[in-house]
């Protein structure tokens, strides 16, 4: 029995010396403080020290080309469209016609007009004669002075009577002319209001054309970025459907109204040189630089929301508590967010761990407490 023990023994020593001399302590997955350990109620968290570093963002937009100046065009005179000879997207010239009304009473009005002025002419005629004959016969002694005084004033009537008649067929003239439409400036046409065979009225705007000439990018944004506008003056515009056509513009105008449907302000892009793929109704994109300025810069982890408002969890060392504070976003980035006001610098910010607190928690820190220059060093940002 004894030598059997032994031999027991001797086998359990050799397995023995096959194994390391000591053996590997498993490691914590994290460092939490003794608190957490002793107390299931604390929550564990990772916390960040909240500084303002230099953000500089550039702004993208979409928006479409127009022209700088559009014309409506309309009719000078009333009657019925008779024939259109131009279609939205024509090209066309200062004089040409883009459309006829009947001109049945104006063609009237011009006959009259010139057989008015051919009998004043005759008139005319009759008394430069009768004038001639008074003239010799008074310088004779055959005719009274009251005959050639009448003649006189006969002759200056008919004359007044001509020169009438001319100006009503100049104006009878015109008013043909105005059965014609043309537009005045050469351009392309946007959009009309009227069909061959509708009445329409003098001043009645029935076409929209867009003049040649300089371009505009118009782009509908936001009033705050209006109030902060990017500090380089120049846009870079380039075409949506090819990023290589490029121009570069400078905002000429700012509408001072907020469209009501969208809350957003038009803003209009004079460009420098247009390229002809910019056609009008393009779609581009426009992109400015604002200028660096010092932010909070915390990650969309430590983003909550609080009565339907952007909040964060602040730690306070001291008591070793957290409790939410409601704040102000200035920007949404890719993996971050740029605080406006709701932080200040030096305090510390719950940035993991968030679905477990409530107000009044207390917490434990899991490691040191972040940077924000930290963070941007571990390519956080």
């Amino acid at each position: 029995m004894t030598l059997r023990l032994r031999s027991l023994a001797a086998s359990m020593a050799a397995v023995l010396a096959g194994f390391p001399a000591t053996l590997p302590v498993p490691v914590a997955r994290a460092e939490a403080p003794a608190a957490a350990a002793d107390d299931p109620s604390v929550v564990l968290v990772r916390v960040r020290r909240a500084q303002k570093t230099p953000v500089a963002s550039d702004v993208v937009l979409t928006g479409d080309i127009q022209a700088q100046a559009q014309t409506n065009v309309a009719f000078r005179t009333n009657g019925k469209v008779a024939e259109r000879r131009v279609e939205v997207g024509d090209h066309v010239g200062a004089d040409q016609v883009l459309a006829v009304l009947e001109p049945l009473t104006q063609r009237a009005n011009l006959d009259n007009a010139r057989a008015a002025l051919v009998s004043a002419e005759a008139q005319l005629t009759q008394a430069k004669v009768t004038f001639e004959r008074q003239k010799q016969l008074i310088g004779s002694g055959y005719t009274t002075r009251p005959s050639y005084d009448n003649a006189e004033q006969q002759l200056r009537t008919s004359q007044a009577a001509v020169d009438s008649a001319k100006a009503a067929l100049g104006t009878a003239e015109e008013q043909l002319s105005y059965t014609e439409l043309r537009a005045g400036v050469s351009g392309i046409v946007m959009s009309r209001t009227f069909e061959v065979g509708q009445v329409v009225q003098a001043g009645q705007a029935v076409m929209v054309l867009a003049q040649d000439g300089p371009r505009d990018a118009v782009f509908n944004v936001y009033e705050a970025l209006t109030a902060n506008p990017p500090a380089e003056k120049t846009i870079r515009v380039t075409l949506q459907s090819d990023p290589r056509v490029e121009a570069t513009g400078h905002v000429r105008e700012i509408s001072p109204t907020v469209d009501a449907s969208s809350g957003t302000v038009r803003v209009k892009v004079g460009l420098e040189e247009t390229p002809p793929a910019m056609s009008l109704g393009a779609v581009v994109i426009g992109r400015g630089r604002f200028a660096q300025r010092e932010a909070v810069v915390l990650p969309w982890s430590a983003l909550y929301r609080s009565d339907d408002r952007p909040a964060v969890w602040i730690h306070d060392p001291a008591t070793g508590k957290v409790s939410i504070r409601g704040v102000e976003i200035d920007r949404y980035g890719f993996d971050d967010i740029v605080l406006k006001d709701g932080v200040a610098p030096g305090e510390t910010v719950v940035i993991a761990g968030i679905q477990f607190l409530r107000p009044g928690q207390r917490v434990a820190v899991a490691g040191p407490a972040d940077t924000a220059a930290d963070a941007a060093g571990k390519g956080g940002r």
